[in-house]
This record gives C-alpha cells, sequence and structure tokens, in this order.
C-alpha cells in the first residue's frame, strides 16, 4: 500500500433526514433561525484568497415570495476582481495541490460535521428564504444531500487512491499517482439545489485542485453561507474564490484564460453549449484540454402502461412535477397514459391537485411555494397562456398565477392531443405538467417517448408486468441517464443513484459517485527500477 493511505477513514451513510414535526426540537430552532435571518440585510462581498471584497456593483437577494423582503445586497465581481480570483487561486494551488489526501479528507469530512450540527439551521433557512423551498426540499437538498457529498466523495476518492496496478515483476514496482489538474476549476452554479451549488467547486477541490466559485444570482445569498462553512472548516484561503456576477462578463474572461483546466457546470443546454464552443476556440491557447462536465436541462417523463398501480402513478405525477414548483432539472414535465388508466385516476388526480396548498415557507403546510423570480415566472406563464388558446390542448388544473408580493404559479396541468405539442417538447423549469393520452400499443409509445426531445435526463416507467418493465427498459436504454421503475423521476440519492444525463442534458460524469472525481484528477504512472539494466544488448543478439 502506498504510503498516503497509512490511515483510515469513516464509512459514509446517508444523512437522516429530520421530520421537523410540530413542537421538535429541530423546528422550533430553525424558525429561530429563519426570523433571525429575516430581521437583517446584510451585505455579502466578493471573497477572494479570504479577503472581503466591496464593488459598490450591486445585486439584490430577495425572498421570492415575498419580493418586496430584501435578504441582502451583493457586490459583483468585474474584470479586476476576477483576475486578482484566478492569480491567487493558482498561488493556492502551489501548496493546496501537495496537502495530502488525508489532510484534505479530514477538511471535508469537518464540514460534514458542521453542517449536520450546528450550521444546519443556517444553510437551510437560507435555502428556505433565497430560494424559496419548503422544509423539506430545503432538508434533503441543502442539508442532507450536501452531508452525502462530502461523506461520500472522501470515501470515493480514497478508495480510488488503492487503486494501484495489479502487478510488480521482481526489481520493480508500479505505482499510480492521482494529481489535481494544472490550473484552476470553473464551478458555475444553478439557484435551485444549494448541495449542487457546493459540490461544484469542493468535488474538484478534494482532489486538490482550485476552483472558482460562481454562484447563479439568484442564490448568491445561501452560497455565501457555504463559503463561511468552507472557512469554518479549515479550507484554506484562495482554495475556492467567492465571484458573483454577470456570468456573460466573467465567464468571456474566465473561459480565455490559459490555466483554465476544467468547467464544472450545472445549468442551461445553451449557456452550457455557448461555453464549450468558447473553449474550442481557445483550445491552442490552454496550457492543458480542459476538462468539460456539465448537466444541463431535462425534459423528465413519466410513462404508464395499463398494468400499473394507480394511486402509485398518480402520487409520482403531483410529486414528480410540483415538489418545488417543478424548479428541478429532473422533475417531470411530460407524462404518458393510456386512456383506460386516465378516464379511472383522472378525477382523484384532479382534486389532489387542486388540494395542493401554495404560499410562504414558514407556513410548513404549505407543499408549493414561489418560483425563483420574475423572468422565471414570465417564461411560465407564456407556456399556459399558449395552451390556453391552443385547439390541440386544455388546462384541467392550475393555470392561474400571480406575482403582486411573490412569484406564484399554480400547479397547472396539461391534456393535449398532440404528443409533440409545445409543452410536450421544451423545458420549462416550472409546475407545469402536460399528459397525452394514448393508444395501447407500448413498443411504438416507448419510441414516441424516446424520439420527442432533445434531452436524455430522468424518465420513470410505471407497470407491473416484468415482460412490459424489460421492454421498456430496452426501448428507453438512452432517453435517461437516471431511470425509474415505479416511482418519480427525481429525488436522486448520493451513494444509491448517481445523478447525470447524456444527449442534451450532459456529460452524464455522475454527481454522487467516483465517475465524477475521477474527472477532477490527472493520473500519472510511476514505474521505479530496482536493478536497472547496465548492457543496451538483448539476449536475442547472442550469436549462436
Amino acid at each position: 500500500m502506498i504510503k498516503e493511505l497509512n490511515f483510515s477513514i469513516r464509512n459514509a451513510v446517508n444523512e437522516p433526514i429530520k421530520d421537523y414535526l410540530d413542537g421538535s426540537p429541530e423546528k422550533i430552532s430553525l424558525k429561530q433561525k429563519i426570523s433571525e435571518l429575516k430581521s437583517q440585510t446584510i451585505d455579502i462581498p466578493i471573497i477572494i484568497n479570504g479577503e472581503e471584497i466591496k464593488t459598490n456593483d450591486l445585486g439584490e437577494c430577495v425572498i421570492p415570495h415575498n419580493h418586496n423582503h430584501v435578504l441582502a445586497t451583493y457586490h459583483k465581481a468585474g474584470e479586476k476582481e476576477v483576475e486578482y480570483a484566478i492569480n491567487s487561486a493558482l498561488k493556492a494551488w502551489e501548496d493546496w495541490s501537495n496537502t495530502s489526501l488525508e489532510e484534505r479528507i479530514k477538511i471535508f469530512q469537518k464540514m460534514a460535521d458542521l453542517l449536520a450540527g450546528p450550521q444546519r439551521d443556517t444553510i437551510n433557512a437560507a435555502t428556505m428564504l433565497g430560494q424559496s423551498k419548503n422544509v423539506f426540499q430545503a432538508e434533503i437538498d441543502a442539508a442532507c444531500e450536501l452531508i452525502d457529498f462530502f461523506n461520500f466523495n472522501c470515501e470515493y476518492l480514497y478508495n480510488i487512491h488503492k487503486q494501484q496496478p495489479k502487478y510488480s515483476p521482481e526489481g520493480m514496482k508500479n505505482s499510480m499517482e492521482y494529481r489535481s489538474l494544472e490550473g484552476f476549476v470553473f464551478a458555475v452554479a444553478p439557484f435551485n439545489f444549494t448541495s449542487i451549488a457546493a459540490n461544484l467547486s469542493c468535488a474538484p477541490a478534494l482532489l486538490g485542485n482550485v476552483a472558482l466559485f460562481k454562484p447563479a444570482s439568484s442564490c448568491v445569498y445561501s452560497g455565501y453561507f457555504l463559503m463561511r462553512l468552507f472557512k469554518e472548516a479549515g479550507l484554506p484561503d484562495g482554495v475556492i474564490n467567492f465571484i458573483p456576477g454577470s456570468g456573460s462578463k466573467i465567464g468571456k474572461q474566465v473561459l480565455s484564460h490559459r490555466d483554465l483546466s476544467g468547467i464544472h457546470f450545472t445549468g442551461s443546454t445553451k449557456v452550457f453549449q455557448n461555453m464549450w464552443k468558447t473553449v474550442g476556440d481557445n483550445i491552442h491557447n490552454y496550457k492543458s484540454y480542459p476538462r468539460i462536465v456539465g448537466e444541463t436541462g431535462g425534459k423528465d417523463f413519466i410513462l404508464a402502461h395499463k398494468s400499473c398501480d394507480r394511486d402509485g402513478l398518480r402520487t409520482a405525477m403531483i410529486r414528480g412535477a410540483f415538489e418545488y414548483q417543478g424548479q428541478k432539472c429532473s422533475a417531470a414535465s411530460r407524462c404518458y397514459i393510456p386512456k383506460n388508466i386516465w378516464s379511472e385516476i383522472k378525477n382523484q388526480y384532479v382534486e389532489d391537485v387542486n388540494s395542493i396548498k401554495i404560499g410562504d415557507v414558514e407556513d410548513f403546510t404549505n407543499f408549493m411555494n414561489a418560483v425563483i423570480d420574475e423572468n422565471s415566472f414570465d417564461n411560465i406563464v407564456n407556456y399556459i397562456e399558449y395552451a390556453k388558446t391552443a385547439e390541440d390542448a386544455s388546462i384541467i388544473t392550475g393555470g392561474n398565477y400571480d406575482k403582486s408580493k411573490g412569484y406564484f404559479i399554480e400547479p397547472t396541468t396539461i391534456v393535449t392531443s398532440n404528443p409533440h405539442f409545445k409543452s410536450m417538447v421544451e423545458e420549462i423549469f416550472g409546475p407545469v405538467l402536460t399528459i397525452y393520452v394514448y393508444d395501447d400499443n407500448w413498443k411504438n409509445i416507448c419510441k414516441l417517448v424516446d424520439s420527442t426531445s432533445p434531452y436524455a435526463l430522468t424518465g420513470a416507467i410505471f407497470a407491473n408486468d416484468d415482460k412490459i418493465i424489460e421492454r421498456g427498459r430496452k426501448y428507453l436504454k438512452h432517453s435517461a441517464g437516471n431511470f425509474y421503475i415505479n416511482d418519480k423521476p427525481t429525488g436522486a440519492v448520493v451513494g444509491q443513484q448517481p445523478f447525470g444525463g447524456s444527449r442534451a442534458s450532459g456529460t452524464n460524469d455522475k454527481a454522487g459517485a467516483p465517475a465524477n472525481l475521477l474527472r477532477w484528477t490527472s493520473q500519472r504512472t510511476v514505474k521505479q527500477t530496482f536493478n536497472t539494466p547496465t548492457n543496451y544488448r538483448y539476449p536475442f543478439m547472442e550469436k549462436k
């Protein structure tokens, strides 16, 4: 065993989800933290090399369900700050890339411990207020999933380092070194998952890399508290630099830099494709070919067969489509149901959806809250209004919306006779589910599902016939990177269902699995010879 692994680490287990029952200690303390954060308006700096930098080019962090309430102002990074962030990261890389595996693991395990303990309320409350997540959605994201990322990634990396050449002949020693990449990683985070935002920079950093953490403008608030968590856990200054600001301006500067070693991205397909194109245009300028890892859009499906459990299907449709207002790249957005099934479940489905409560995250009885901002609100509304006037579609639930106080949209269900209807094909990223009622032909409907969308992120089939399930798995082999049988297409768990998709949904590098970590290391093969040859001649050259 190589010297670096003369230590042991704890086995990773999934963080238990707290219930936040009425009167429970965790509910009381969380509500206190929510009240505390709401009572103050903080000033969020750029953080580079541990320094707090203020540019006075300001943006606001508002509560989506009460957009007149400003939680914070934040300072935007400009050209000077980005250059400083790159240079300080490269300087930090000199020490961090040589920091032992044991020490790096200790830091990230401490992050997990802090988040599981004293920082849990803070991160959850910040996510609830800044991203309008109810307590359950925040708990499984900002707390549990991020704790799991830290713990499982540490164990995965430990086991990766144990992967050494199987054979060393007598007189030599073969080994494999797992080096950091040369340069810096550009970590571009989405608004919808605090855990993903953290992991985009932390996964590369665990491998000895340095990163620029560029949060979406609508998750700067939780991003700031993540930076405080990193600092408290002992992450050295400069390893992760925090640079909120204009994505287009920052991206242009970062993507052309010769020391760009990688991109870790979650966001829109269009933005990712433009970033990849920019890398291609600059490929001759880089010191090393940048690693490009991206999880992008989705048009995720639920496909039901006539043999399915009706109640299970109905529940999966509602949870899959409307949890967190449909603002998950994995959210169920299109649904295919046989005619006989639809006639059986339609009325109960409508009744269930109409019972959904929408409102403030502080009311724990609300199932849904607000969408993230006005741009998102307006985009979703456009799809709803289009469906209202379409001849080949009708709205059977929801269809109403109001942004006077918060960005609230009712859970909306569209039924269409056109399998290529606009809302069946295009990503909406909101609480809109479109249903196509089909004739009973399993092979044909599977082909339709597979070919309708350019995406291939998540999908689910519902059936209680084993032969049908196997045929569905075969026909839909490339339609989803995360495939669910008799369950909703959301809720991937670290260590259980590594997450990612292909086609227009991304590079499928599976966050929450060793495969993702391997993208952030540059391997070196080392051969040490103890009996060095001293004569260039080989035995075959001897004259007989």
